[in-house]
């Protein structure tokens, strides 16, 4: 933590009042960093949130969303600025102010250049100076800005600037419109930021000489981010019009047509028209549809020559189209025009062409996640059964949350009938996530209920499965799921995945249930009783795929009526607050011991409701519980 800089009399070109003096300065903590380039200034920016926000400050839960982004946006974009254009180091400073409301704040940052280029005017030592034009980082500013200014003193100049928190409801929900009911994402608002106003010829050129490795940068920022691919084009539409051009259009082609050529596969896509006057999009997409781009006769990739899309739009002007080009792969077109050109200057194409491969990237990128998410949910749905059994006698309850939604995760359960009145049970956990745990889990799953339906009893089972886990197979999974998520790294090897499991059987008898039952290195079950008694229900044993020689034991008690067994894994026990875990103390058990009374789904909703209370932030694990309650 930093000192409180020594308050300043600073003109504010917003507010024309100083900033200082607006009755409400009191600054709750301060982080201060030195000699930044700009990725480190938007770390620090998220640091002083984090830490803000873990301290509980007065106004602290006003902090995420739109006013974190904006944050980050205006601390870029002025180090950039500063970084890349006047070639020197910066100091930051990002404070916590309060507001007369307690319950809100505004967070207020300072750029400070130690070599400023213009020396202040009467040579005093502090001295506001306004300049009657500034670009686009401070248009930037002030559009994020309740309040802004710059100040001059000896060797130094700093920009500083307000921003003031949007309201929440009592949930903690951002009242902001930006948040809620606006028609687009507030990335799109950004995007706009990055290229305000209205353009003139001087504008251009000196906006293109200064600005454009700001705007590339943030452009590359913005559409890193970005898992969607239409709302990549979205995006682009929003950072090219009206800065670079009147209008713009981002078509997109499927991989087959791209292999395939247009003429065989379904052709391109319009994914985004845009123009500077609204009024004319959809009479452009009209336009634009009648003649689509066509791909290059050669290899070259650079800007080409396209048609002007009819008289309708205004005066003639330029139009280029730009291939979408990624991995060598191309995945469509950029199309942009200009009114009253004959042809786009040379700074303009070389931006457009330089934005255009970012474009690419980030379109290429979002594919990649679109294809791997849907692998992932249909490899989810295979390892997972279709429907949980119904028992005579007792009641189930089940909440299975992966971490990455659709994804496979390293978490599984089954509830599933092997006949003669039995019934089986599972609630594993597979070391690791994503591809490589899917295929432990598919091998795992089908082998216990093909064990189970050959009479194998529970521990057999385990002493089965465990040396299946350490037997070749492992090998052959590992070379599974290395094909599937790409190539080895150094080093990298065959390697045997653990699995901690619990497992039991469950019979049915007039009036209760017997559950035989053992726990492979998983996190043991706990057994409620009518009265809210709380014990243990099986004793900690190897995880499987560990030790060859491993043999397990199995241990069995009556369920009566009332009785509830719960079974969770490890995103259970050790969700963390802070350097705490959820089940510290037995902090599990005592969650269940409050649940007396209540009926198997509401015991699993309320554990997995003090499961997510209990951190500040969504859990970082996969999480799964079921609830074998006797009727």
């Amino acid at each position: 933590m930093g000192a409180i800089p020594t308050q300043r009399e600073t003109v504010s070109r917003a507010s024309g009042v100083p900033a200082y003096a607006r009755g409400h300065p009191q600054a709750y903590s301060t982080l201060v960093g030195s000699s930044l380039a700009p990725g480190a200034a938007r770390d620090l920016v998220r640091a002083a949130f984090s830490e803000w926000t873990g301290l509980g400050l007065p106004g602290a839960r006003e902090l995420g969303g739109r006013l974190a982004e904006d944050a980050i946006l205006v601390v870029s974009e002025l180090v950039t600025n500063a970084v890349v254009h006047a070639g020197t180091d910066v100091d930051l400073v990002c404070r916590l102010e309060a507001e007369p409301d307690p319950d809100t704040c505004a967070v207020v940052v300072e750029v400070t250049d130690r070599h400023p280029s213009r020396a202040p005017r009467d040579g005093s030592f502090d001295t506001p100076y306004e300049t009657s034009e500034y670009g686009r980082g401070l248009r930037l500013v002030a559009t994020l800005a309740d309040a802004w200014g710059v100040t001059y003193r000896r060797g130094a100049k700093t920009v500083w600037a307000r921003l003031p928190a949007r309201p929440v409801d009592e949930d903690g929900n951002s009242r902001d419109p930006w948040a809620s009911g606006a028609p687009a994402p507030a990335s799109l608002a950004f995007a706009e930021a990055l290229a305000p106003g209205p353009r003139s010829t001087d504008h251009d050129r000196d906006w293109l000489g200064r600005g454009a490795l700001s705007f590339l940068a943030e452009a590359s920022d913005l559409l890193a981010g970005q898992l969607d691919e239409e709302l990549v084009a979205a995006l682009t539409g929003q950072l090219i019009v009206p800065r670079l051009a009147d209008w713009c259009a981002v078509w997109l082609e499927d991989e087959l047509g791209s292999r395939a050529g247009w003429d065989d596969g379904p052709g391109p896509r319009p994914a985004r028209v845009w123009h500077v006057s609204e009024n004319h999009i959809e009479e452009l997409r009209r336009a634009l549809e009648k003649d689509p781009p066509r791909p290059p006769e050669g290899p070259d990739s650079g800007p080409a020559a396209h048609p002007w899309p009819g008289a309708a739009l205004g005066p003639p002007g330029a139009a280029l189209a730009y291939r979408l080009v990624a991995g060598g792969r191309p995945l469509g077109t950029l199309v942009i025009g200009r009114a009253g050109l004959l042809r786009f200057p040379d700074e303009v194409t070389g931006l457009v062409e330089d934005l255009g491969r970012r474009v690419a990237l980030a379109i290429g990128a979002a594919r990649r996640y679109a294809r791997q998410a849907t692998i992932s949910a249909v490899l989810q749905r295979g390892l997972l059964p279709g429907a949980v059994a119904e028992i005579p006698g007792l009641r189930s309850a089940l909440v299975y949350e992966p971490r990455e939604q659709g994804g496979p995760s390293g978490d599984f359960y089954d509830l599933f009938p092997v006949g003669d009145g039995r019934w089986c049970f599972a609630v594993g956990d597979v070391q690791g996530k994503g591809p490589e745990a899917a295929v432990v889990i598919g091998l795992a799953r089908p082998w216990l209920r093909l064990l189970a339906r050959e009479g194998y009893g529970v521990a057999d089972v385990l002493d089965r499965l465990n040396q299946l886990l350490l037997d070749d197979a492992t090998e052959a999974a590992d070379a599974a799921a290395r094909a599937f998520v790409g190539p080895a790294g150094p080093g990298d090897g065959p390697q045997t995945r653990f699995l901690s499991l619990l497992y039991g059987e469950l019979v049915p008898f007039d009036g209760g249930v017997r559950c035989t039952l053992a726990s492979a290195g998983h996190p043991l079950p706990l057994l409620l009783g009518p009265d809210g008694s709380v014990s243990t229900a099986a004793q900690p044993q190897t995880l499987l795929g560990v030790v060859e020689d491993a043999t397990y034991v199995s241990e069995s008690l009556d369920l009566w009526p009332g009785d509830t067994l719960l079974c969770v894994t490890d995103g259970v026990t050790e969700r963390r607050s802070g350097s705490r875990q959820f089940d510290d103390g037995d902090g599990l058990a005592t969650a269940l011991s409050g649940c007396a009374g209540l009926d198997a789904e509401l015991i699993a909703e309320r554990i997995r409701r003090l499961v997510h209370e209990f951190g500040g932030r969504p859990p970082e694990d996969d999480l799964a519980l079921l609830v074998l309650q006797a009727e």
